[in-house]
C-alpha cells in the first residue's frame, strides 16, 4: 500500500483534530475529518481536506481509515522489562513487586542482561508504532554504574528509530546521602538524562525535595517523579512536589507519574492539590494498566473496588498537561503489556473514560508527552514534519479500539517499516 520510493498521496484518510494543527477541514463529533496526506522526501508535504468531487488518479484511496501520528511513550521501565519468567510477583501486590524486582536486580542485572532485555522491548515498541520513549533506570548502587552506560549505548543504537530519554529512579530516602546524590545528578546530566525519584511520606520529605530541586537547577535537568502509588489518603507527595517547585522557582519541565491516592482523598484536599499542581505547571502521567493491576489488590477472595488511576479529567479541566503511558511490561509490577501505545489508549479509554466526548484525549499518547519530553515535531501531523504515522484499518473510534489492529502499517520517514515483533524465545537463556 505504501510506495517504497518516490512521493505519494494518501487520499480519504481520517485524521483527528487534536493531532493535526492547522488542518482546515470539517470535523465530525468524534473529532475526525476526511483528508489527504501528501508525502515527499520523507516528510509530510501537505495536509488538505479530502474533496470527493475532485478526481485524484494517482492517489492511494484509504477509504476512511484512521491515520495517527507515531506514539510517544513517556513513562516506561525497559530496564526491568521481561524478567517475569524468572522472577514473578508472588502475590500481585506492590510490595511483592518491589521485593521481587530488588532481588532480581541484585542477582541478575548485568550489562548484557539489561541490554538484551532493553533491545527486545524497543523492538516491540518500534513495531507497534512508537517514535519516542522515556524509560526510568533503577539507579540504586551499584546499578547506576551498569545501567546508564547500557542506556547510552542503546540510545545510539536506536537513534533515528526511537528517540530515547532516561530518568534515574531511586527512593527519596537515597537523597539523604548528599554526596552520592550529587554524583548521581552529575552522571545523569552527563548522559543528558532526567533527574527522577520516588516520593514517599517520609518525615523529611520537604527537605529532601529541596535537595532534588537544587540539584536539578544546578545541573539544568528536567524532573520526573513517581508519586503516591498507593490508596493511602495520607499520601500527599504530589502536593509537596508542587509546593517545592513553587518555592524553588524551578523553570524546567516536571512530570509526575501515578498520583493514585489523589482519587481517594477528600474534595477540599483534592482541590488544593490540583490548584497547586496547575500553578506550578506540573504535567501528570497516569499508568492505567499497571495501576489497575497493582492497586486495591488485597487477596484472592476480595474483589478490587477502585480503578487505581488518578483524576485526569479534573486535571485537564485546569489546564494541567496529562498523558498516559505503558509503564512496566512483563515484570513483577505488571505481568503483561508489550509497549503498544494503542493498547494503552484503548485501556485508558475504558478505565478513565476518554470518550463521550472524545475531545482531545488522543493528545495523551502523542502530542502532550512530546511537549513534556521537549520533542519538536513529534506527536502531531503537520506539513514539514517527518512522515511518521500509523495507518489503521479502523474508520471510527469504536472500530479502532475494538480490535488489536495487529496488521497496522507503521510509516517512518515516509516508508512502511518491517513490523517484526521479537520472539519471546529469544530471552529464554536469560530466564534460567
Amino acid at each position: 500500500m505504501i510506495p517504497t520510493s518516490g512521493s505519494y498521496r494518501l487520499a480519504n484518510v481520517r485524521l483527528h483534530r487534536s493531532l493535526t494543527p492547522g488542518l482546515a477541514a470539517t470535523f465530525d463529533g468524534d473529532g475526525f475529518a476526511l483528508a489527504d496526506i501528501s508525502v515527499a522526501d520523507g516528510k509530510i508535504a501537505d495536509l488538505a481536506a479530502h474533496d470527493r468531487a475532485v478526481a485524484q488518479p494517482d492517489a492511494i484511496d484509504l477509504a476512511g481509515r484512521i491515520v495517527l501520528p507515531c506514539f510517544v511513550d513517556c513513562h516506561t521501565h525497559i530496564d526491568k522489562g521481561h524478567i517475569w519468567p524468572r522472577k514473578p510477583n508472588p502475590d500481585g501486590t506492590f510490595m511483592g513487586a518491589l521485593n521481587a524486582t530488588g532481588a532480581d536486580r541484585a542477582a541478575r542485572w548485568s550489562a548484557e542482561d539489561v541490554a538484551r532485555r532493553m533491545d527486545f522491548s524497543l523492538r516491540s515498541a518500534y513495531a507497534h508504532g512508537t517514535k519516542a520513549l522515556r524509560t526510568h533506570l533503577d539507579s540504586v548502587p551499584p546499578q547506576e554504574e551498569i545501567s546508564w552506560p547500557v542506556f547510552e549505548a542503546m540510545r545510539d543504537k536506536w537513534r533515528g528509530r526511537i528517540d530515547l530519554q532516561a530518568a534515574c529512579l531511586l527512593g527519596i530516602e537515597g537523597v539523604r546521602d548528599k554526596k552520592w546524590f550529587e554524583k548521581l545528578a552529575k552522571r545523569v546530566a552527563a548522559a543528558k538524562g532526567v533527574l527522577g525519584v520516588v516520593t514517599y511520606m517520609v518525615p523529611d520529605l520537604e527537605e529532601l525535595l529541596d535537595q532534588v530541586f537544587a540539584q536539578a537547577i544546578k545541573h539544568g535537568l528536567d524532573l520526573d517523579f513517581h508519586a503516591d502509588e498507593t490508596d493511602d489518603v495520607a499520601a500527599i507527595s504530589l502536593k509537596k512536589i508542587a509546593e517545592a517547585s513553587l518555592w524553588s522557582g524551578f523553570e524546567g519541565n516536571i512530570l509526575v507519574g501515578h498520583c493514585c491516592s489523589l482519587a481517594r482523598q477528600p474534595d477540599l484536599e483534592v482541590l488544593d492539590t490540583l490548584d497547586k499542581v496547575a500553578k506550578a505547571g506540573l504535567a501528570i502521567v497516569s499508568l492505567p494498566m499497571c495501576n489497575l493491576y497493582l492497586q486495591d489488590r488485597r487477596n484472592n477472595e476480595t474483589t478490587p473496588r477502585w480503578r487505581g488511576v488518578t483524576m485526569l479529567h479534573e486535571m485537564k479541566a485546569r489546564g494541567i498537561k496529562v498523558a498516559v503511558a505503558s509503564d512496566n511490561t512483563r515484570d513483577p509490577f505488571y505481568a503483561y503489556g508489550d509497549l503498544d501505545m494503542l493498547e494503552v489508549y484503548r485501556m485508558a479509554t475504558r478505565i478513565l473514560h476518554f470518550d463521550h466526548p472524545v475531545g482531545d484525549w488522543p493528545r495523551a499518547v502523542a502530542a502532550t508527552p512530546a511537549e513534556v519530553m521537549r520533542l519538536d515535531g513529534a506527536g502531531t501531523l503537520a506539513a514539514g514534519c517527518s512522515a511518521d504515522f500509523v495507518v489503521f484499518k479502523g474508520r471510527s473510534w469504536t472500530e479502532l479500539l475494538s480490535r488489536p489492529e495487529s496488521d497496522r502499517i507503521v510509516v517512518r520517514g515516509g516508508r512502511a517499516i518491517e513490523r517484526q515483533l521479537p520472539d519471546y524465545a529469544e530471552l529464554d537463556e536469560l530466564m534460567v
